[in-house]
């Protein structure tokens, strides 16, 4: 292996974004290793006149087969692997400190998607294992994943992504559950593929397909696993889109102690708690205390960004605005002044509100 770094991709029909991908990758490494899986855009040509390698293979609905194949054209000590609806955002100047490290770990680096849900606008944070050493491949149909045995190192490097937009999720949505399903038959008690297949359903709006994968992956899904954060506060979202308030609360008592700490859990319990008074307006005088002692407790607890799947704001200007609007309704102004001026306060300095 030399002593560089490759930007290392696969795509499709990217004509859209790859050159915002590679433009902002270009400076920070020695290699741009680009392999298209059947473009009928110009993808490829956009990629080759900046400077990419680009190199072709027949799409077998096989992402990991696809990566790594990628992964074989690169004689690099390390790879970035990004998709082309994502960018460096910040933090690419510390790639250059890989090339005199030995590749004895996987970098986690930060990854920023932008997303839509009830008609707002919101930022979900991951880390994710994406710089990886020179023989490291990946396995797995669909929601790949490096293999390996290494530790892993947080990197501050921080990735933007915007495939979550609702153009983006149409024309990948039908392609993924079709993809989840065939991993299921092969693996159909694999409880990752299962929490994947919910979120599909999920970002297609279609809560009660969505509900039906998460509860199974409940079942099986160990507690240690980094990504449950992720799936109780997704399935507690479900629940409450799909009206079921009283067994969202039941699995909110059951989780309480292990999220104690977690903005986004006392979030949507927050919502769920003022659906639920919204729904039976006789209960709403013993819950509507509940919605406020949740979204204060998101202020109190503060911006958690290393829980997996977590959203930007909920521990900062998200639970204040929804304070905010909370006491308006109560016609409560003086409360509701102070929230809206602490939304607009946090909202500019989110990351003051980031607490151990």
């Amino acid at each position: 292996m030399v002593d560089c770094i490759a930007l290392v991709m696969i795509v499709r029909n990217e004509s859209r974004c790859i050159e915002r991908c590679l433009s902002s990758a270009k400076p920070w490494v020695d290699r741009i290793i680009v392999v298209d899986t059947g473009s009928d855009d110009d993808t490829a040509i956009i990629a080759a006149n900046l400077g990419a390698e680009v190199f072709y293979f027949a799409w077998n609905d096989d992402f990991s087969e696809a990566r790594n194949v990628a992964l074989e054209h690169s004689n690099c000590k390390w790879n970035l692997v990004l998709d082309a609806d994502e960018w460096i955002e910040t933090g690419g100047e510390h790639l250059g400190k890989l090339r005199s490290m030995t590749p004895d770990f996987v970098g986690r680096i930060k990854v920023r998607s932008s997303f839509e849900k009830d008609g707002r606008s919101y930022v979900a944070v991951d880390l994710l294992s994406r710089l990886l050493p020179g023989n490291v491949r990946y396995c797995g149909r669909i929601h790949e994943y490096p293999a390996h045995q290494l530790i892993t190192k947080e990197i501050p490097l921080v990735i933007a992504h915007d495939g979550y937009s609702p153009q983006q999720k149409e024309q990948k949505g039908s392609r993924n559950i079709s993809l989840l399903h065939a991993a299921l038959k092969d693996s159909p008690d694999d409880p990752y593929l299962k929490f994947q297949l919910g979120k599909e359903y999920e970002t297609c709006r279609d809560y009660a397909a969505a509900l039906s994968c998460y509860l199974l992956c409940l079942k099986s899904c160990e507690k240690a696993e980094p990504w449950r954060h992720d799936l109780i506060v997704r399935t507690l979202y479900t629940l409450k889109m799909c009206k079921k308030y009283e067994d969202a609360i039941q699995l909110a008592d059951s989780e309480m102690d292990f999220w104690a700490m977690s903005p986004d859990f006392f979030f949507v319990l927050g919502d769920i708690f003022l659906d639920y008074a919204l729904s039976d307006p006789t209960q709403a005088e013993d819950i509507l205390p509940m919605v406020e002692g949740a979204w204060q407790r998101c202020l109190e607890i503060g911006e958690q960004p290393q829980l997996a799947g977590t959203v930007e704001g909920r521990g900062s200007f998200l639970a204040a605005n929804n304070l905010y609007g909370f006491y308006l309704s109560l016609n409560d102004e003086q409360k509701a002044t102070y929230y809206k001026k602490v939304s607009e306060t946090l909202s500019k300095k989110p990351e003051k509100m980031h607490k151990k």
